[in-house]
């Protein structure tokens, strides 16, 4: 697969729809300082974040006062009704209104809710960008490396990473998983657990060429 293409998400003319997925699933808290120094002439983006929940005080502080609102006129009930209103139109709804491009930016940045709804996206682009994510988890990964729904290509692109193939829990998922490419399985067989290659050669989901390395394998381990 040729290698995707990352476009740089400019803060400053990002839509709002990121922005507030940004906001409401935040990768980090340094996230709310970019949105504030990025867009310090956008008023409907200072509003989110004055009113959405989770945001730095001192950040709500600064954006209230480029828009001259006293910072103690902002209630508790309009966070709620914020949150409310974010919580109908849901993350997978902001999701999936956004452009390709949007998706393959949102995907370097966004938090894990976020993650989690564009890894399941259709574009595999997306998908191998989510896994550049630098907040990913080796959890997020292994549950990748567990779907039936995922491409071969991100597969292979998880098995090009050498620290998560350290991690047993990825390598047996990815072995197990029928869309695995051959080449990718049977590379993983020998890091197995006797244990789990005997489980494997019985594993009808996989590749014949995969249960037919286990099985040699199990002869090697386990003599007659």
């Amino acid at each position: 697969m040729e290698e995707t293409k990352l476009l740089a998400l400019d803060l400053s003319i990002a839509s709002t729809d990121v922005i507030e997925l940004l906001i409401y699933d935040p990768p980090d808290q340094e996230i709310f300082h970019d949105i504030l120094s990025s867009n310090r002439q956008r008023h409907e983006i200072l509003k989110l974040l004055l009113s959405m929940p989770g945001v730095p005080e001192e950040v709500r502080e600064e954006a209230g006062k480029i828009l001259r609102l006293p910072i103690r006129l902002l209630e508790k009930s309009t966070q709620k009704e914020q949150l409310e209103h974010i919580r109908k139109v849901s993350i997978l709804q902001k999701i999936q209104r956004l452009s390709v491009g949007e998706k393959i930016s949102l995907a370097m940045k966004g938090g894990r809710e976020v993650r989690s709804v564009l890894s399941k996206d259709p574009n595999r682009e997306v998908v191998v960008t989510v896994l550049k994510n630098p907040k990913i988890t080796e959890t997020e990964v292994e549950m990748f490396a567990h779907s039936r729904n995922i491409s071969e290509d991100v597969l292979r692109q998880i098995s090009k990473n050498r620290e998560w193939m350290k991690n047993y829990q990825i390598a047996l998922a990815m072995v197990n998983n029928p869309k695995t490419p051959p080449g990718v399985g049977s590379s993983l067989v020998a890091k197995l657990r006797t244990k789990d290659v005997a489980a494997l050669e019985k594993n009808k989901n996989v590749p014949i060429a995969v249960r037919a390395i286990a099985k040699r394998l199990l002869h090697t381990r386990i003599p007659k």
